[in-house]
């Protein structure tokens, strides 16, 4: 096995103008931030976004390894390219991400043909490995050093219109079931300074929305030691954003159950710029489960958030996660994840089948692997009971007015538009409107996925 190399090239002075991306993201809004990083970099040397790889003379993947069929679609994805780089050598393709962080010289290994393999930490240094490259063949670089992994981590917005800023990285829990701290390191928090300038430069930009970033957004700023405390800066973070001009609407993703407070729920009820958005992720609703992923609540403790956060004046929507299938859950275990479900009334659930992943403790409680064709059973009977909550749920909308920021043309007609209102809920518009603006939309009807509606 070849040694991982970390490659130091000052002054990186070579210009790939007029030559094509591609950006390929696989996984959450971290890598889509990630992504736009990329973008950033490969254009500032020059070289020109497409949206199709078979007309790009680079591709950038940009991995995620959370669960097993994320590392299936990889390495599926990287062999039906060997014959892409085949038909012409001079292109490139990098590998980025959390599953070459998790996987080093297998990705190689399994797909000689990479070019460049590189991890979570060092993008910033993507200009130097293509020169390597160019220059002396494929690089594998992966830093398993994540002091300095936040320094770099400034926000780029071009395709969206939403701006994506990182106010964290990393994680400092140890649920059993996630490889997230071995592939982006412990919590790191940006000053608040660096963020305030950020979304400052952002609104003159011209956005009007900004996603907040983090593993575990409510504990930041505990690393920083503001004022010689170890204690989190969020709602402090967030007092100082909801003041700058011309943003209107601020989201985060994702707090952790445990650390979501009363403190939370006034800001958002008291501060029209604070979306009516919590995500609260479940998990399971079985305490011997949430024990066994070491999850640090309890089904009461987190039915007393859920509790929370509808207790406010402000109809806050409630998202969750839910794993289904996690190492020993038991039917009676299962009833009581769906007697979270049908008391919490969410909005909306992401759901997933547990996947084993390399490097963490649930890898090794094989002993206690729940039957796949249970899993399957257990998650479409989920499945169908969130719908029918879902499409409850959303009915709420139906007669009101809401604000929608318009995130473009619809995928499904050409004619229409789709947008966010700011519960986060997506809504199909009766017509084209300028991308990036917020139209105050009449709701007329629902599905438990979307909301219609028509332009007052």
């Amino acid at each position: 096995m070849k040694q991982t190399i970390q490659l130091k090239i000052a002054n990186n002075t070579s210009k790939r103008t007029n030559l094509k991306y591609h950006v390929k993201t696989f996984g959450c809004q971290m890598n889509e931030y990630d992504s736009e990083r990329i973008s950033g970099i490969l254009e500032s040397d020059g070289m020109i976004k497409v949206n199709e790889y078979q007309q790009a003379d680079l591709l950038y993947i940009n991995t995620c390894t959370i669960r097993d069929n994320a590392d299936q679609k990889l390495y599926g994805t990287l062999g039906e390219l060997k014959r892409w780089k085949k038909e012409d050598p001079s292109r490139k393709i990098i590998v980025g991400g959390c599953a070459s962080q998790k996987d080093k010289e297998i990705v190689r290994e399994k797909a000689p043909w990479v070019d460049i393999v590189l991890g979570t930490n060092n993008i910033g240094n993507l200009l130097n490995l293509i020169d390597h490259s160019e220059a002396v063949g494929p690089i594998t670089e992966i830093y398993n050093n994540f002091d300095n992994s936040i320094d770099d981590a400034s926000p780029i917005n071009k395709s969206s219109v939403t701006g994506m800023v990182t106010i964290q990285i990393g994680c400092n829990n140890s649920c059993t079931f996630c490889i997230v701290p071995s592939v982006r390191g412990e919590e790191k928090s940006r000053r608040p300074s660096d963020i305030y300038e950020d979304v400052d430069n952002m609104s003159k930009e011209g956005i009007k929305e900004v996603l907040l970033l983090g593993q575990n957004v409510n504990s930041y700023g505990r690393d920083l030691k503001i004022e010689n405390k170890h204690s989190p800066y969020f709602i402090e973070l967030l007092m100082m954003l909801k003041d700058i001009k011309g943003i209107e609407r601020i989201r985060f993703i994702s707090p952790h159950p445990k650390d979501v407070n009363q403190n939370l729920v006034d800001a958002i009820t008291n501060n029209i710029k604070l979306c009516n958005h919590i995500h609260l992720p479940l998990q399971s609703g079985s305490d011997k489960i949430l024990f066994e992923m070491k999850r640090g609540y309890t089904q009461k403790k987190y039915m007393s958030k859920v509790s929370m956060i509808k207790d406010s004046r402000k109809d806050i929507s409630i998202t969750s996660d839910i794993i289904v299938g996690f190492p020993g859950e038991t039917d009676e275990d299962f009833e009581e994840t769906l007697s979270v479900v049908h008391a919490s009334k969410f909005d909306s659930i992401f759901m997933y089948k547990f996947s084993s992943r390399p490097g963490t403790l649930a890898e090794d409680m094989h002993q206690k692997f729940v039957d796949p064709l249970i899993v399957t059973q257990r998650f479409n009977a989920l499945k169908n009971i969130q719908i029918k909550i879902s499409k409850t749920m959303l009915n709420r909308f139906v007669g009101t007015d809401q604000n929608v920021l318009v995130e473009g043309v619809s995928k499904k007609n050409d004619k229409k538009s789709s947008g966010r209102t700011d519960a986060n809920i997506t809504v199909i518009l009766d017509k084209v409107y300028e991308k990036g603006t917020i139209q105050n939309i009449k709701i007329t009807d629902n599905t438990p996925f979307v909301l219609y509606g028509n332009h007052q």
